[in-house]
């Protein structure tokens, strides 16, 4: 099954160029970073705090995942966790988890980087089933086939750029969000779905091995529950070679 949509620029890297070519980032410093751990009492945070910083020096990638995770995938329920805090702008709860959510997995697709290239993985897919193909009705009017390492550049790429648009995110509070807002945050969701799919289709092992499983699991199902919290999912396909796995976290929280 091929996905006939999704855009950014092609440029073909190989695995170290790839390191530092995907988007970096820079967190304040540790104690700053546990300030934004959450609680099973309090998801109150600010988009502000999540927002990517490119072209940061980047450590070891494990080790920083790890940091972030501890400082962000906090005890407590994960269903608790992905509501709409009383009181809240819903647009604005969408796009600080949006910009939360492009964090995580930048990181989690920056530890196995070196074990997707161009040679291990010429497609992007997710299992042989599934296939997603790049287009972005700027640079790619037309699905492209690309291999995974360029595909997922480009999307994180169109993420960000999504992200640091004024007319898209406004930073300044009282700013109205865009009426097209919400299809556009299902269409991001959906786009960085994908990264999640492949990483546990073609690069799980390496996870594990990495130490990086409970890190993942857990960050994907919060991403399920907010996903199905607030009725981003389209189409009974949404969640293609992971359904079985999307069905049982559903169930177990």
């Amino acid at each position: 099954m091929t996905a006939m949509e999704d855009t950014a620029s092609p440029a073909k890297q190989d695995r170290e160029r790839m390191a530092t070519v995907m988007i970096k980032y820079e967190f304040e410093d540790i104690e700053q970073s546990k300030s934004l751990q959450i609680e099973e009492n309090s998801n109150q945070r600010t988009r502000n705090q999540f927002r990517p910083r490119p072209g940061g020096k980047q450590g070891t990638t494990s080790y920083q995942l790890r940091q972030y995770a501890e400082a962000t995938l906090g005890g407590g329920s994960l269903r608790k966790i992905v509501k709409l805090p009383e009181g809240e702008d819903e647009n604005e709860w969408l796009a600080v988890n949006m910009v939360d959510f492009y964090n995580q997995i930048n990181l989690l697709y920056g530890a196995i980087t070196e074990f997707c290239s161009p040679q291990s993985c010429p497609e992007m897919k997710a299992t042989d089933e599934f296939e997603y193909l790049w287009q972005d009705n700027e640079n790619y009017k037309r699905p492209t086939k690309m291999a995974a390492p360029a595909y997922i550049e480009q999307l994180m790429t169109w993420v960000q750029g999504n992200i640091d648009n004024e007319a898209v995110l406004p930073s300044r509070i009282g700013v109205p969000f865009p009426k097209t807002f919400p299809s556009l945050v299902r269409q991001i969701f959906k786009r960085m779905y994908r990264v999640y799919a492949h990483i546990y289709c073609h690069h799980y092992p390496v996870i594990r091995e990495l130490g990086l499983e409970p890190h993942l699991n857990t960050s994907f199902k919060q991403y399920v529950l907010f996903i199905d919290e607030h009725n981003l999912a389209s189409g009974k396909d949404f969640w293609g070679p992971l359904g079985d796995l999307v069905d049982s976290m559903l169930r177990s929280d």
